[in-house]
């Protein structure tokens, strides 16, 4: 048998450190990506499909005749969409502002101090989303009311804020507890203000997390639909408010389906940047790779 020669030998010893993965680990992770894509994307084909036609008859597996009649009508001046949209972006831009300063300011007193009562307060945080909305919407509405903020922009981004704050907080109670207290104490010794200290040395870290959840704050508020309802008194009319309008009142499937497809575009690319935010270099300060 002839022996092996060099060039030989240095392929076989950089083939054998590189052990070839198993079949199931490599078809793992497109499986997994396919199989989510068709889990968020599946129930929207029907919707996509719907706003492109005007004559989609059951038990028809396809529809007989394509047409833009749905969208004429969603972005015609009637049907109020582009308010609508504008309405829903200026009240979820006020709540995610509000509950990203108020749960940033509330997470780093959960997460670096000794709080008498910590788990009565979690408790009361977590309120908002424990308790029956409709009960909260109710009990909201007579408060609202009686104080003169019932069907007012200011209203809605009020009766919203406590459910997004208590989001917020919660993330960023995760995200103060990867951020080393002591370095915020150091710069204050070596001659830093407060704020000097907090925006020089802590910022930088929260940014990951502050970008979430904001996402989150704002996703809360675009598709709440039974507090804007109670408390906007049908005045403030935001894109879930005329996409149930439109599907109660006028019967117009292609138009329904057109005002849901953008109903549904700004989660879908909220929660992508989010989770690609969650997925990046941030993930240890999120709680999540720690």
């Amino acid at each position: 048998m002839q022996e092996a020669g060099p060039v030989a030998g240095a392929q076989l010893v950089q083939g054998a450190g590189r052990p070839r993965r198993p079949l199931g680990a490599a078809l793992a992770r497109p499986t997994v990506l396919i199989l989510t894509g068709l889990w968020v994307a599946g129930p929207l084909l029907p919707l996509a499909v719907q706003a492109f036609t005007d004559q989609w008859f059951y038990p028809d597996l396809w529809p007989a005749r394509w047409s833009l009649v749905g969208w004429e009508q969603a972005l015609g001046p009637q049907s109020r969409l582009a308010e609508a949209v504008a309405t829903s972006i200026s009240i979820g831009a006020a709540v995610a502002a509000l509950a990203t300063v108020l749960g940033a300011a509330a997470g780093r007193a959960l997460a670096w101090h000794r709080l008498p009562g910590r788990r009565l307060i979690e408790l009361v945080l977590l309120a908002p989303v424990l308790v029956p909305p409709f009960a909260v919407a109710m009990g909201a509405q007579i408060v609202y009311l009686r104080a003169g903020l019932a069907d007012s922009l200011a209203g809605v981004v009020l009766a919203q804020l406590p459910a997004a704050t208590a989001y917020a907080t919660l993330l960023m109670s995760g995200v103060w507890a990867g951020v080393d207290p002591a370095l915020e104490r150091q710069a204050r010794t070596l001659g830093a203000g407060a704020w000097r200290a907090f925006r020089e040395v802590s910022l930088p870290q929260l940014r990951g997390g502050l970008v979430v959840a904001a996402m989150f704050a704002f996703l809360i508020s675009w598709s709440d639909y039974l507090l804007t309802l109670l408390i906007g008194g049908g005045v403030v009319t935001t894109v879930p408010l005329l996409l149930f309008a439109t599907a109660a009142g006028s019967g117009n499937q292609a138009a329904t389906a057109a005002i849901a497809l953008v109903a549904v575009a700004p989660p879908l690319l909220l929660t992508a940047l989010a989770a690609r935010q969650l997925a990046g270099r941030d993930t240890a300060l999120l709680g999540v790779g720690r």
